[in-house]
């Protein structure tokens, strides 16, 4: 990557290695690097740098500031700490959609529902975590599959928890509100019973989650590589797609042990596509599907 010669006031023997109104050195890369690293377990090599600076030279312009030297100096300060929160939601990836990966919700609903929706309706206990809801379009789409083999869950003792580090897509999520070509995924009659039209401009509708949906599911900020979580029960099911690969490996291996305890013997895990469950937790699961494991024994 070549660096360019910054134009700015007091910055003339800095070197930008990105063009673009702000300088943005690999100084201050490596500081943005090392508190996302810090706060999200998130790698990030100067390869992103073009990302790093498009994405936030947003927050730049919103604060009146020159340089990244001086936004790494405010979101490296005590009155910076909002600003940093930030940061890290810009920077963290929130690619998702109904039924994305749609194989795992066809494994969930033949293979790991039928056994524990006949516990609930006995008055047994069924917990699920979508370990990473970025705006709550996959623990929905776990409730939309749920409701279409037992319409009345939100009367059994049946939860999603949806978690993100990402305050706004707990917002988004808790909100519960998404545009018709946010639902296009969505079967049109799961569509018409479990969503509610709302008020748009022409063809720009939203819809809105129906209370029996938005019952099942309940949005937490967590932060998955924080010292410990807050949950005392176990999960039946544990679903954290497409996150731990932007962890180092020794993070990832660190995450997946970290699921062992959290899951019923013979609880699954659904990972995505481009991950593998690695480090000492990989002698505790068994395939069960396209990156889908099951708990072997009763875990630990």
């Amino acid at each position: 990557m070549s660096e360019l010669e910054s134009g700015g006031p007091g910055n003339a023997r800095r070197r930008s290695i990105v063009a673009g109104e702000f300088v943005l050195t690999s100084e201050d890369m490596r500081q943005i690097a090392a508190m996302l690293h810090a706060d999200a377990g998130i790698y990030l090599t100067e390869a992103k740098a073009t990302l790093v600076y498009s994405r936030l030279s947003k927050r730049l312009r919103s604060l009146g500031l020159e340089s990244f030297r001086d936004y790494c100096a405010l979101v490296a300060s005590a009155e910076g700490l909002d600003e940093r929160q930030k940061m890290l939601a810009a920077l963290t990836t929130n690619v998702t959609n109904f039924y994305r990966e749609p194989h795992h919700f066809e494994h969930l609903a033949k293979t790991v529902l039928p056994p524990l929706l006949d516990q609930a309706r006995r008055g047994g206990r069924v917990r699920i975590w979508s370990a990473a809801c970025s705006n709550g379009a996959e623990p929905y789409t776990i409730a939309l599959t749920i409701l279409g083999l037992l319409p009345e869950a939100a009367g059994h003792d049946i939860k999603i928890l949806a978690t993100d580090i990402d305050t706004n897509m707990v917002a988004h999520g808790h909100q519960g509100v998404y545009s018709e070509a946010a639902l296009r995924p969505v079967p049109a009659e799961l569509r018409r019973r479990w969503f509610v039209p709302l008020r748009g401009q022409g063809a720009a509708k939203d819809w809105g989650v129906a209370d029996e949906l938005r019952q099942l599911v309940a949005f937490r900020e967590l932060n998955l590589i924080a010292p410990s979580w807050p949950m005392k029960g176990r999960f039946q099911a544990i679903f954290c797609r497409n996150v731990v690969i932007y962890f180092e490996e020794a993070t990832q291996a660190r995450i997946w042990s970290r699921f062992v305890p959290q899951l019923t013997p013979g609880g699954h895990l659904y990972i995505g596509h481009s991950e593998r469950v690695s480090g000492p937790a990989a002698a505790d699961f068994q395939p069960a599907g396209i990156t889908t494991y099951q708990l072997k024994g009763a875990g630990r």
